[in-house]
């Protein structure tokens, strides 16, 4: 049984990397350097650095990718000229660092639940930002549901495998549309950047890590 639940969970990751997002990014060649080092990163790299795939991720690289090309539409994204600020689930903080270059201990990043975007994403050197956000009505409810009781510890572990599975069905879903269809990105005139910063966020990603596995009936 540990062997076909494994096979699945396999399946489910390679079906959603049938397409794998890229973004070319422009950075500097060395810890001093100069800004020269063109390179492309992907949804598999996020993965790496976040630790695995999940609806989340999928859809934070997919709107940071249409923003940062309204934000760097003739050049690569300069990921040095950035300021971020994003929801605070643990999905789209990885996103938004890995994908601007800002940090907190530069005053580039900041994580707000108040924010009616999931990013709101700034070119420093000319102050153009855009805020984006998925479009209603686009996620399942049951992710939605499912999602918070998990976050209170409410679901067993064939319920941690049901929401893996809807999660897993929505990625797929997203990764096979057109990015028009799928997010509102809307240019937010004259932002000031005031990061508010705190540091007490709950980080949903890890709250049932020593859930037994499933067993069948």
């Amino acid at each position: 049984m540990k062997l076909k639940l494994t096979l699945l969970l396999i399946i489910s990751v390679n079906i959603s990397f049938a397409q794998n997002p890229s973004l070319k990014v422009l950075d500097t060649d060395f810890s001093k350097g100069r800004l020269q080092n063109v390179q492309t990163i992907t949804l598999n790299d996020a993965v790496k650095l976040h630790g695995h795939l999940c609806d989340g991720l999928v859809v934070g690289f997919l709107e940071l990718k249409e923003a940062l090309y309204k934000l760097y539409p003739d050049s690569s994204i300069d990921r040095t000229n950035n300021r971020i600020v994003s929801k605070p689930s643990p999905c789209l903080t990885d996103i938004a660092i890995f994908m601007t270059g800002a940090r907190y201990q530069y005053n580039t990043y900041y994580v707000s639940d108040s924010i009616k975007y999931q990013f709101i994403v700034q070119r420093i050197d000319n102050d153009k930002t855009f805020g984006v956000k998925l479009k209603p009505g686009l996620m399942p409810t049951s992710i939605d549901s499912l999602g918070r009781l998990a976050t209170k510890g409410e679901l067993d572990a064939c319920g941690i495998d049901s929401l893996r599975k809807l999660e897993s069905q929505f990625s797929t879903f997203i990764l096979s549309q057109k990015p028009q269809d799928l997010f509102i990105i809307e240019e937010i005139k004259n932002y000031k950047w005031l990061p508010v910063l705190k540091g007490n966020f709950l980080k949903t990603d890890i709250l049932n890590k020593k859930l037994q596995n499933c067993l069948p009936k």
